[in-house]
């Protein structure tokens, strides 16, 4: 199988990392935007924009508010599904795969370099829940600047969720419509990769 040019490599996250950089000198905004799907308890699918913050040795990192419907459909599930795309590049990842909590150093960390804004916000925030006014929101946000001074340490709700890919597929632009798609599935994580070439 012939998977040379921008799809060679032995390690997907290396990949994933690789074209990652390439869209970070190409893309406007937010290159490490993802659009992330989860489900509810009814099987209701639900996608949102969120950013990708890491892609470590084995998993892709985001951070949110563990209360919110995502955070709570994840924690139901256990399972969640995201795909990357890059429009300056005609490039996208789809990644599935089981999740995880990151309420470790590196959830410290992330939140330490955040500015002080965004680390109040998120203790102001009650994600995903009924806001009576902005105004509402704002003087929560004076309460809570009160309450933790200019240093807040990271919210107990807040943190890191890791995806651990199950799948993981690399797509490329192709001409008329004959895309270059190559699959890396690994149900069984001390498994090797299984990569098969994909129809368009």
């Amino acid at each position: 199988m012939d998977r040379s040019g921008i799809f060679a490599g032995d390690d997907p996250f290396v990949l994933a990392q690789t074209w990652l950089a390439e869209a970070t000198a190409t893309e406007v905004n937010d290159p490490n935007a993802i659009a992330l799907s989860t489900v509810d308890s009814t099987g209701m699918p639900n996608a949102r924009m969120v950013l990708l913050k890491d892609i470590e040795p084995a998993a892709f990192v985001f951070y949110t508010n563990y209360t919110s419907q995502k955070g709570q459909e994840i924690e139901q599930a256990g399972k969640a599904a995201f795909v990357m795309h890059w429009k300056s590049l005609r490039r996208q990842i789809r990644v599935r795969g089981i999740t995880e909590r990151e309420e470790g150093p590196p959830a410290d960390a992330y939140y330490a370099s955040r500015s002080l804004k965004s680390r109040l916000g998120a203790w102001a925030s009650q994600q995903s829940q009924p806001l009576s006014s902005r105004t509402a929101l704002m003087a929560e946000v004076a309460k809570v600047t009160a309450a933790h001074g200019p240093m807040p340490k990271r919210p107990p709700f807040w943190g890191g969720i890791r995806i651990i890919p199950t799948e993981i597929e690399f797509w490329a632009d192709g001409a008329f419509r004959l895309h270059d798609r190559f699959k890396w599935s690994r149900p069984d994580g001390n498994k090797p990769w299984d990569i098969v070439r994909l129809n368009p």
